[in-house]
């Protein structure tokens, strides 16, 4: 199939895009290569996805997907048989400070990829959510049957209103459209702005990381291989209109997650212990059974084995 792929040059997009490649799929990678983090990272996967045994089928797209004109052309163009809209601004934190470039990405930029699909035939619509909208909910682990009328950050509210676009465009257009809500991914490429890349990176640097909520954050950590299969598995299976949890289905202790890490480095963190911050949330765990039993997902990579795999990348990538 050919699949237009939303920020393919992300983290979660460089793995879906690479996942697609290796069965022989045909992927129209668009990304507008923001500078939110470090663009060479960015120009570093897609050169991997360029030297790609099938790179043949990989055509990368510099442009805006909040740009009508520009995704209107392309569209006419490459004309794809399924979206899978990965892009946006990411980070519940830097959203405090930047809301609007949330309101352009991620909810004018997903507008405009739907209206997209509505007036050139495409039917099929994968698009990311996240854990963040299930925002001040207290009840764990989360389900897809909870409600979600509290986010507590502006990226969060943009993820439940692109839920609420999708759903509204699959009811009135017909256009059949899945969710993913995505549990604090990570793994190799991922991005520096996330925990894991943070932890390491000090830590080999002899610098305290800083460790918010005085450590007692429980997170669902979702390894990269995991979080691809749940989204290949959705662009294969279509619905109506349905949302996913995609997670591994238990909640690790942020100083586990934080000693896994020290153990595969062989060297103790100096922790700079810190507050809850703004828009963060103490624990997300999730119920994945609707994925397990609609998707067929099994999440197989455990968080010593992920975090293994991470530094491994690390080392050799910045070659420490």
């Amino acid at each position: 199939m050919k699949v237009l792929l939303t920020g393919v040059a992300g983290f979660i997009g460089f793995h879906v895009a690479t996942a697609l490649l290796n069965r022989g799929d045909e992927v129209i990678g668009i990304d507008n290569l923001s500078d939110y983090y470090d663009i060479s990272l960015k120009e570093a996967r897609l050169a991997e996805l360029q030297k790609h045994a099938n790179a043949a089928k990989f055509t990368f797209l510099k442009e805006d997907i909040s740009d009508q004109k520009a995704m209107s052309k392309v569209f006419d163009k490459h004309a794809p048989d399924k979206v899978c809209h990965l892009a946006a601004q990411a980070g519940v934190r830097y959203s405090l400070e930047n809301p609007f470039a949330y309101e352009e990405t991620n909810n004018k930029g997903t507008l405009v990829l739907l209206e997209q699909c509505r007036h050139k035939g495409v039917k099929h619509f994968v698009f990311a959510s996240s854990s963040s909208v299930y925002g001040g909910n207290e009840k764990q682990p989360f389900s897809e049957e909870d409600r979600v009328d509290t986010p507590i950050s502006v990226y969060a509210a943009t993820k439940k209103y692109n839920e609420v676009l999708a759903h509204a465009y699959s009811k009135l257009y017909g256009i059949q459209c899945t969710g993913l809500r995505f549990f604090t991914v990570y793994g190799p490429w991922g991005r520096p702005d996330m925990a894991l890349f943070l932890f390491t990176k000090n830590i080999l640097a002899g610098k305290p990381i800083k460790v918010f909520n005085y450590g007692k954050h429980k997170r669902d950590f979702t390894y990269i291989t995991d979080t691809v299969a749940g989204v290949i598995a959705a662009l294969d299976n279509p619905f109506e209109y349905e949302i996913f949890n995609l997670a591994r289905g238990e909640g690790v202790e942020l100083m586990d997650y934080i000693k896994a890490v020290e153990n595969e480095l062989e060297k103790e963190a100096e922790k700079e212990m810190l507050p809850l911050q703004k828009g963060d949330v103490p624990e997300t765990t999730a119920d994945i059974l609707k994925a397990e039993k609609l998707l067929n997902y099994k999440p197989k990579v455990n968080v010593q084995d992920g975090v293994k795999e991470f530094i491994v990348w690390y080392k050799e990538f910045y070659k420490v």
